[in-house]
């Protein structure tokens, strides 16, 4: 304990409202009591009664009965105050007003304490106000960031309790992310209240990561991150060379199910081919009527139209390049899908700029022409759809690989005919009676989720991404030709995630970490092979295990402890 004392920290958390922050202080490892967890001494004391303080004195003073108990704070948080309501009251005076024989002047007092209010409120909208303008003001701002770097943790809690500051602004005002952190995960923590806020907060790590890296580019309202464990696939051979996978999954069984496919595939290799590249974007529009939407399709389909488009597209990237228009008419919207080149990011901010450029040109060249939204559903992003599978989306891949029939045998435990016969009934039949979009496959998914947040992509696209038929056949020699096709992978080496330390050492692993400076998209197209190529991992694994009746007892053996080891 901090030789200081402990009585800073008594007069800093009775400052607060019903002390709530006081519990997730000490859950957060205060090494120091008479110390701030980030930074100073708590050493403060409340000069200005709070909105909540005035009202919960209001009611004792006026005999209103209360939900929470406001004597002991009232006196503690009102013994520090420059003036408090039992000065402008005698005690006589408020000896009536508590037994209600004074009516008068309880509405006295009432008035009183509602101009307080009022004016407390008036004065903290004003802060607030100044706080605001200050963010336009480079010279103010920092001004306003010094002011706030010196607070302690307890007056900048209490002006985000009592409105003063937004939570979302700490960042901004303190100028330190780790405090901003630190301080908003009490904050929140004293919302919840009881056990609930602090226990979950004291269990969600916030201490070792680099902050600055996030704040303004991958997160808001940051109060901590949570822990996944990365495994690895591998060797894997595509294309003539080895690969480690980098996996970041919840899920017992499936690195390890996805390692076996792996063996397997790479007795002779995988090979992958890419068959499209291109990331969409499709606003919709709203003309008059058919008719002139109809016009507006014949303008746009013309060479020289169609070239100026291009031209003002391309004009707002060194790498967006628009490779097609397809224009589609419900009566009287038009869904316009622009599919372009991005280079190695995945491309939506890249493609939602150019395409905005483009609509202010189309406004002005027909004035009828009114835009409802840069993203009309016809991309589609996020979302499955029957025109992701058919004309693609991103990186459209074919992975396809020979497995020898005595490895077949030896590794998967099964034989050919009965992958061949089991593919063919679940992935084709079974998809095709549950009416599927694109899960012409055995568990897709899961491969490409663990692919994507360990290397930094948008987990929300593994929807579409995972769009996939598997296919296998019996060769004239006997063995196992596996292939996936998967026609809408959306990833990229550079932006988003990516910038993430940990999510580069994953994408460095692979080889294909940043932009490639001699062939522009190279990098995210050989992303997109190896997500394909792991799929094909899994899909091999799976079916094995369930044409052999293995899948239960390998999860039952990778999945659960026994009782002695629990013990």
């Amino acid at each position: 304990m901090s030789i200081r004392g402990t009585k800073p920290l008594f007069n800093w958390g009775l400052s607060l409202r019903n002390s709530r922050h006081l519990v997730p202080l000490f859950q957060n490892s205060v090494g120091s009591f008479g110390h701030s967890a980030v930074n100073g001494p708590y050493g403060w004391t409340k000069s200005v009664e709070t909105e909540s303080q005035t009202r919960r004195n209001f009611q004792a003073r006026i005999g209103m009965k209360s939900g929470r108990t406001t004597t002991s704070n009232t006196e503690q948080e009102t013994a520090a105050a420059p003036k408090s309501t039992q000065d402008i009251m005698p005690k006589t005076t408020m000896k009536n007003v508590m037994m209600g024989k004074n009516k008068a002047a309880a509405a006295a007092t009432e008035e009183e304490l509602l101009r307080q209010h009022d004016a407390s409120k008036q004065e903290r909208f004003e802060k607030l106000q100044q706080i605001n303008v200050t963010q336009s003001n480079p010279e103010q701002e920092r001004d306003n960031e010094a002011a706030y770097f010196n607070k302690s943790d307890g007056q900048i809690l209490d002006d985000l309790e009592t409105g003063v500051i937004p939570q979302h602004q700490l960042e901004t005002l303190i100028g330190n992310t780790e405090r901003a952190v630190k301080l908003r995960r009490m904050y929140f923590a004293g919302q919840v209240g009881g056990t609930q806020g602090h226990d979950a907060m004291s269990n969600l790590p916030y201490e070792h990561y680099n902050y600055d890296e996030v704040f303004g580019v991958n997160c808001e309202n940051v109060v901590g991150y949570v822990q996944l464990p990365v495994g690895v696939v591998g060797p894997l051979t595509v294309d003539g060379k080895p690969y480690y996978i980098p996996l970041a999954t919840t899920e017992g069984c499936l690195i390890a199910s996805a390692q076996r496919g792996a063996k397997a595939i790479s007795t002779l290799g995988a090979n992958s081919v890419i068959l499209n590249d291109g990331m969409t974007r499709g606003p919709v529009m709203e003309m008059p009527n058919a008719k002139e939407c109809a016009r507006f399709k014949e303008w746009l389909e013309k060479e020289e139209n169609y070239d100026k488009v291009c031209q003002i597209f391309n004009s707002t990237s060194r790498f967006g390049r628009i490779q097609s228009i397809k224009v589609a008419i419900a009566g009287r919207k038009m869904f316009l899908r622009f599919k372009c080149r991005t280079g190695d990011a995945m491309g939506m901010n890249m493609i939602s700029k150019g395409v905005t450029k483009v609509l202010q040109f189309l406004s002005d060249t027909f004035p009828q022409l009114r835009l409802l939204s840069v993203s009309g559903n016809y991309c589609t992003d996020k979302k499955p759809s029957a025109i992701n599978w058919i004309e693609g989306r991103g990186k459209s891949v074919v992975v396809d690989a020979v497995i020898p029939k005595d490895v077949v045998k030896t590794v998967l435990k099964t034989n050919v005919n009965d992958l061949v016969k089991l593919n063919v009934d679940k992935n084709l039949i079974g998809s095709a009676m549950a009416g599927s979009i694109g899960g012409f496959n055995a568990h897709s998914a899961n491969l490409v989720a663990a692919l994507y947040i360990a290397c930094g992509q948008d987990p929300a696209q593994v929807v579409e991404s995972s769009t996939c038929i598997t296919l296998m056949e019996k060769t004239d020699e006997g063995d196992l030709y596996i292939s996936v096709s998967m026609p809408s992978i959306e990833v990229g080496s550079i932006g988003g995630g990516t910038n993430l330390k940990a999510q580069q050492a994953c994408l460095k692993m692979l080889g294909v970490q940043g932009a490639n400076p001699e062939e522009p998209g190279k990098n995210a197209q050989q992303l997109a092979r190896l997500v394909g190529s792991i799929v094909m991992c899994g899909e091999l694994s799976l079916m094995s295990a369930l044409a052999s009746n293995d899948l239960v007892k390998a999860h039952m053996n990778l999945n659960r402890k026994n009782a002695q080891q629990l013990a």
